[in-house]
Order: structure tokens, then sequence, then C-alpha cells
């Protein structure tokens, strides 16, 4: 039995909480998976797994051995990383997840100089608004704007992203174009709700450097940010959103920024992946790329 093989295969059970998933995750035989598991519990003489008709879940050996696997595979992949080509030149395949505006018109069209940097990392992709389980989905890293909330997670400040007000045309010609803060007295918004958290954001302006939150009538309440965007279009009242997410919708008419000479706080971009990650060079250089292509002029995320 390959012991460390057998372990990667364990990881990813407890990680996907089924041995067809895991199985199905590293392109294995289903029936591979299941003898390599009974043979590395008949090894360690403990049992590792419950096994019920819905799910598979570790038993309390096999939560400790788990955390032992994830560490000593890490230290594995790094230590090869350290006296291979793999140190110049990372391979394999890199999961990574992230909201759909961050990727549509900032991550993805920049890629092509990534993959030309590392050819042979594997990207896949995931663009959504959800929370996503790293360790349960197989995910080696997420972007996220806002707070980063979970602390079990190593987070990698990316940058600060300039937000703005809008609202569209067709809504200013119907309901007017407010001057002041007061003006928004008459004024809706499209309500954001956080599909992570379930929290719900009104407007935000700071004034004097004191936050000052407006929650105005609504009528239209969204979990994404392309059904935010999207809500402001079709005339549900004013957001906030960053700049760049805005841009193109600015420069094409469809939205029209309001109230510029009041500032609305920067919403922090985070790069987040689990600890055992940390030493993982696919995520380190993929990482290391998104902080200086964040820092790169022309991105938007600064106006």
């Amino acid at each position: 039995m390959d012991r460390f093989n057998a372990m990667r295969v364990f990881t990813r059970i407890v990680e996907l909480r089924g041995f067809a998933k895991a199985a199905d995750s590293l392109q294995l035989p289903r029936a591979s998976v299941t003898v390599l598991i009974k043979q590395l519990e008949a090894h360690l003489g403990v049992q590792l797994l419950q096994r019920t008709t819905r799910q598979v879940s570790p038993t309390l050996d096999g939560a400790a051995y788990y955390q032992r696997c994830v560490q000593l595979l890490s230290d594995l992949e790094e230590t090869e990383a350290v006296f291979s080509a793999s140190r110049q030149s990372p391979r394999g395949t890199l999961s990574i997840d992230m909201p759909a505006g961050i990727g549509r018109y900032l991550v993805i069209p920049a890629l092509p100089t990534f993959t030309a940097l590392y050819p042979q990392i594997e990207l896949e992709i995931g663009l959504n608004d959800r929370p996503v389980d790293l360790i349960r989905e197989g995910v080696d890293c997420v972007l996220r704007g806002g707070l980063a909330l979970d602390d079990s997670l190593v987070a990698r400040p990316l940058a600060m992203m300039d937000q703005i007000t809008l609202a569209s045309p067709a809504y200013l010609d119907r309901m007017g174009v407010p001057d002041t803060l007061d003006d928004l007295a008459h004024h809706q918004m499209v309500e954001y709700v956080s599909a992570a958290s379930g929290k719900r954001f009104g407007l935000e302006f700071l004034l004097a450097s004191q936050l000052r939150t407006l929650n105005l009538p609504k009528v239209v309440a969204v979990n994404s940010a392309d059904g935010y965007f999207c809500a402001c279009e079709a005339g549900y009242g004013l957001i906030q959103a960053p700049y760049y997410h805005a841009r193109q919708r600015l420069a094409q008419g469809t939205l029209v920024e309001v109230l510029p000479r009041f500032a609305v706080p920067t919403m922090a971009l985070t790069a987040l992946y689990p600890p055992h990650r940390q030493l993982s060079q696919r995520v380190r250089v993929f990482v290391d790329w998104l902080v200086e292509l964040c820092a790169t002029p022309g991105t938007g995320l600064r106006r």
C-alpha cells in the first residue's frame, strides 16, 4: 500500500464527504478508493470513516488522523517543490473561487499574463457570490470583497477598492437627481443582501470620517452583484458598488454616478486560503500575482 497515496485519498473523502466524489476528484476508479481506505484502516487498526446512506464522515480517530495527514501532505508538497524544478515552474491544478464581477472585470482579462508565466498550472475558476467551504469543496483559494468572515483561513489583503453611488438615467428622470444627502429622503434604493452572512446593506457615506448609513425605501433586494446592477439599471433605485465593476456601465451610459461630493467607504479585496495551503507553490505564486495585478494602474480598483 502506498501510504501517502492512501492519505491523499482519505483527505479527499473527508473534504468531499463521499467516496464517489473523491474518486472523481482524483480521477481514480471508485473501487480503488474503497480498497485503499480498507487497507489504510487495517494498517492503522482503527476505523477512520463512518458511512451512512447519505454521506461519509470521519470518526474521532479519523478527524485526528485527517489533521495530521493534511499537515504531512502539505509538508511533502513543499519539500518536493524545494528540491525539484517545480519551485521555478509549479504545476498541477489550482482551484479558485471569486465573485463574478471580480472574475469578469479584473482577474480573467489579465490571466494570460499569469498562464504565460506558469504554463503548467491548470486553473479551475468558480464565479459566484455564495459562501464556499474551501476544505469540503476542495478549493485552494477564494477572493472576496468586504471583510474576511472566516478566522480559520489565512487572509492576504490585495487592495482597497473605491466605491461610488449609482443610478440609472431613467430613474433619475423620474425621481430627480439628488444633490445632498437630505435629498435622499425622496428616493429609494436597491438593497444588497450578503449571500455569505445574510447581512443587509443600505447606503453608506463618510462625513468628516464618520460613517453614516441610510436605509431608504426599497422595492427589490438581491443577493448577487450582477442582480444588484441589473436592478439598478431597471430603475429600482440607488446602489453603491466598486468603481471597477461600474466603469463599463458608466462608459455605456446605462448607469450614472450620483452624489460624487459624498465619499463612500472603500471595500477591501482579500485572498483567503486554508492554513495547510499556505506553503503550496501554486497558491503562493497565484496570490503574489494578484498582489501585483491589484497594484497595476488601469485596473479600476482606484479612480
